[in-house]
């Protein structure tokens, strides 16, 4: 099927047993067994089934394989969180001495789980400019476990060169993991350019609304665990073959940890699926047509959106994502005192943490997500006082436009 058929149908041909067509909502702790042999025989591995929602759950599953077939995978995690699978596939790979190599400009909570709280458990991670792929060939050594870059960087809009970096990553035999939150797979496709783990923060564009957190990780299939560098998971390569990273992580970190979704919020995260394909055109139509007003708006100090002819990322648009650049994009008021006062005059876009909701969004990220860093911090970021991050949604152009004009007119106004 093609992907947008697979968005709606993937995972799930309907209820043998009531005949519906949405997928079920599992909500249940854990699952019964006539006897105590069969119980026993699947937690030992010999026989098929569901122990204990922490560790799997039919509806999640079901997510599970939409996702798989989205991204062209072999194989999908779901979880609590977006940062729950970073964490999670971060901690299945790496021992207290080895080292990330990431990209700067990616999402603040993914720049302080590797700062701040691998750091306490002694792995070290070097930050290197996501534009320039030599960066990260010269930071490779025989410490480095894993390369970790953002399709399009939150929020730098960074575009970086994943098949070159994905060459880099397998030089050194270790794998490249890509978050795909930003563009989704129905702007890229990782797999096709080398990545070997994909990460999503699904209560981003896969859910849509703004409902539910989770989070996703997929194995592309392209990374050999058999000839890779941890000795855990080439062990049981032997037993499951290139399955062993994904049952090494839910039968270790996964289950240990409980980053498990619940399953109210799996199903919402499938009724997200289902509308994606139409969502995201709408969102990049929508989104370049605010960064081409903005740019063209006299009041305006500047705008980043790597979907603009002239953004030094365009070319790299064009190879990754066939031109479309996306739902996000950033824009300069001069100030954080005109930030401020055009977020305070929207009438329409809604002032919050989140992206990729059906609604336009804004945030002023200094003072929100990032605040915890310096402003030497936050400008490496590429966050400025005078930055605001707009998620654009699906409305109609010319109410968001009228929107974004009438509040622009208002900040300089009122910040005379």
């Amino acid at each position: 099927m093609k992907p947008d058929t697979l968005s709606i149908h993937g995972g799930f041909a309907g209820d043998s047993i009531s005949g519906a067509t949405a997928v079920p909502i599992c909500q249940t702790v854990s699952y019964a067994y006539k006897t105590a042999q069969e119980l026993a025989d699947v937690f030992h591995g010999k026989a098929p089934g569901y122990i204990y929602t922490r560790i799997a759950n039919p509806t999640t599953t079901a997510l599970e394989v939409r996702l798989t077939l989205l991204e062209d995978g072999i194989g999908c995690i779901a979880t609590s969180s977006g940062m729950a699978a970073i964490a999670s596939v971060v901690m299945s790979l790496t021992r207290a001495g080895d080292e990330i190599i990431a990209a700067t400009g990616i999402f603040g909570g993914t720049v302080s789980l590797f700062e701040n709280t691998l750091g306490r458990f002694a792995v070290n991670t070097n930050f290197v400019d996501a534009a320039d792929t030599n960066q990260f060939a010269k930071a490779v050594n025989d410490r480095t476990k894993l390369l970790f870059i953002e399709t399009i960087g939150n929020p730098r809009m960074d575009v970086p060169d994943i098949q070159a970096i994905a060459d880099i990553a397998h030089k050194a035999n270790v794998p490249l993991v890509v978050d795909n939150t930003v563009t989704t797979p129905f702007l890229i496709k990782p797999v096709d350019f080398g990545a070997d783990i994909v990460v999503h923060s699904t209560s981003k564009f896969i859910n849509g609304h703004g409902t539910a957190i989770g989070g996703a990780i997929i194995d592309t299939g392209n990374y050999n665990w058999r000839k890779g560098a941890f000795d855990d998971i080439k062990d049981l390569s032997e037993r499951v073959g290139q399955l062993a990273f994904l049952a090494n992580l839910r039968n270790l970190i996964y289950r240990d940890l409980g980053g498990c979704p619940a399953p109210m919020n799996s199903f919402l995260m499938l009724q997200g699926l289902e509308t994606l394909p139409g969502r995201m055109v709408k969102h990049d139509e929508n989104a370049k047509q605010l960064a081409q007003f903005l740019q063209a708006h006299p009041k305006v100090s500047w705008v980043n959106y790597p979907g603009l002819t002239d953004s030094r990322f365009n070319d790299r648009v064009i190879k990754l994502f066939a031109g479309r650049g996306g739902g996000l994009l950033t824009f300069g008021l001069g100030d954080k005192q005109r930030a401020f006062s055009f977020i305070d005059s929207l009438k329409l876009a809604k002032n919050l943490a989140n992206l990729g909701d059906a609604k336009t969004l804004v945030v002023h990220p200094a003072s929100t997500i990032f605040h915890e860093f310096t402003i030497a911090e936050q400008n490496k970021m590429g966050v400025t006082e005078d930055m605001v991050r707009v998620s654009v949604g699906i409305e109609d152009f010319e109410d968001i436009k009228a929107d974004f004009q009438q509040a622009i007119e208002r900040a300089f106004k009122e910040t005379k």
